[in-house]
């Protein structure tokens, strides 16, 4: 059975309580066949700033109360939740994923909004004893926590619902204002969510602009956000090269960057070998391995090489290609061209310099099968840079000590991945790999959606997963209190 694509879903803009077009249009299409899924404006300079404007007004207008925010992020939950079919349909026409993956995507957004929420009612300081230093009496003193003002999101193609979410919700909860950013060739479920945020904002009677999005080019919007006073912090997810122009330009902001990634998995001796190929497999080709965190690298003993790519060659050929919409499709089409041109291009480099292809390796425009490439060294494409594509490099090593060291051979360090029944050995990864997040018997690509989530080096700065978002988008204020004088 297939579901159908939507098709002419034109929207417009968020700006200050309105929905507001543009000079110029730009066109959305489905990534698997080409259609037109809709259209957005092209915002200009000017509009980006209006919509700051608003947003700071908003904020200093706003009084709602941390129950009120818990509400307004409650009442969106719910709205989409009234609408997650719709939704689905609409991230699957634009973005191209599978519709099962896009289903579980907008239930993590539903369950992502209602922690936001939740968050809003726990922003506890804290008592300080000013008696513990050597000299002072008891004076009182405690931490409170305050809102930055108006906080900017830009998002990328790749989870245009829930990452957009993981930056309004917790922005919100902490008290702040929004204005968000999608990508340009998935821009319409973000553009669907303000349109529910913005209704439970009028709900609980936040003022008009305290929820605003605005697209068009990258370029434009983001040189509006760094330039603009008001724009107290920036949330960004999307590549490395685009993250460190913000660092760079971003001044004293607040900022939170969630770059590329190139993780490894490690298979050990002393696990269940098949059941591991299948996270494997599954973690690097979900998405069509569009995923900041996808299995880049299989790192594996010399002496289990063969066995370890016999059972990824078997979960990887069971996957199903096809039309996004067919309830029976585990992996469909990239984003767009340049997506596919560029896995193909690593891919063919990888190849060029000596792996071998056991299985996949053919491609149709953006559709590229899941691969495995054995007899991959570290010196090769696949094993340098971020793939973001179906394809399962497998490395061999000598011992753990250089399985160790060829996780961290890498500019990246987003997460990691080791399947092991050895507790010290466990623990050794844990300790000295160098990345934002160690996960042991299952792939780099685990996430849920309120744990800390972020990478070292290259990978960016900064966490998301709600509590740790909403300590980026507040700032701490010690209030003491001393002795007065006397008449």
């Amino acid at each position: 059975m297939s579901l159908e694509p939507i098709s002419q879903y034109d929207v417009d803009m968020l700006i200050d309580g309105q929905w507001v077009g543009a000079d110029e249009r730009i066109s959305v299409r489905n990534p698997y066949d080409g259609s037109t899924v809709g259209s957005i404006p092209a915002a200009s300079t000017a509009q980006v700033n209006e919509a700051i404007d608003a947003a700071n007004r908003a904020y200093e207008e706003s009084t709602l109360s941390a129950y009120e925010r818990y509400e307004l992020l409650s009442e969106t939950a719910a709205r989409l939740e009234a609408n997650a079919d719709e939704m689905a349909r609409l991230i699957t026409s634009e973005q191209g994923k599978p519709i099962s993956e896009s289903r579980g995507e907008v239930d993590r957004a539903i369950q992502t909004l209602r922690l936001s929420g939740e968050e809003a009612k726990r922003q506890f300081g804290e008592y300080v004893p000013m008696d513990a230093q050597k000299g002072f009496d008891r004076t009182h003193a405690f931490t409170q926590r305050e809102p930055l003002g108006v906080v900017a999101a830009i998002t990328p193609f790749n989870f245009p619902l829930n990452l957009m979410v993981h930056k309004v919700g917790p922005a919100l909860a902490a008290g702040n204002a929004v204005v968000g950013k999608p990508a340009s060739n998935t821009p319409l479920c973000a553009l669907k969510l303000f349109e529910y945020l913005n209704e439970a904002c009028e709900a609980v009677g936040a003022p008009a602009g305290l929820v605003n999005i605005v697209t068009g080019s990258g370029s434009t919007v983001g040189d509006a956000f760094l330039s603009h006073d008001a724009v107290e912090a920036i949330s960004f997810t999307g590549s490395t090269a685009v993250g460190k122009y913000i660092a760079e330009n971003s001044g004293m902001r607040e900022i939170t960057l969630e770059l590329g990634g190139n993780d490894p998995t490690i298979i050990w001796d002393d696990t269940d070998i098949d059941q591991a190929a299948a996270q494997v497999v599954g973690g690097a080709c979900s998405n069509a391995g569009q995923v900041c965190n996808s299995v880049e690298r299989v790192i594996v003993p010399k002496h289990i090489e063969d066995e370890v790519v016999d059972s990824l060659v078997e979960h990887a050929t069971n996957l199903t290609m096809g039309d996004p919409f067919d309830e029976e499709t585990s992996i469909a089409s990239m984003v767009d061209d340049d997506q596919a041109e560029s896995v193909i291009d690593l891919f063919e480099a990888t190849v060029d310099a000596g792996a071998t292809v056991e299985c996949g390796g053919s491609y149709d425009g953006r559709m590229f099968e899941p691969t495995v490439l054995s007899g991959v060294t570290p010196d090769m494409p696949a094993a340098q840079e971020e793939v973001f594509g179906p394809l399962v490099p497998v490395i061999a090593v000598d011992d753990f000590d250089e399985a160790i060291e060829e996780a961290n051979n890498t500019n990246y360090g987003l997460e990691a991945g080791l399947f092991t029944q050895d507790i010290d050995r466990a623990k050794r990864a844990a300790d000295e790999i160098d990345a934002g997040g160690v996960n042991i018997n299952t792939v780099s690509g685990f996430r849920t959606d309120h744990m800390p989530y972020g990478g070292f080096k290259d990978s960016g700065v900064g966490k998301e997963g709600i509590k740790y978002a909403v300590k980026h988008f507040s700032r701490e204020k010690l209030v003491g209190f001393h002795a007065g004088f006397t008449q």
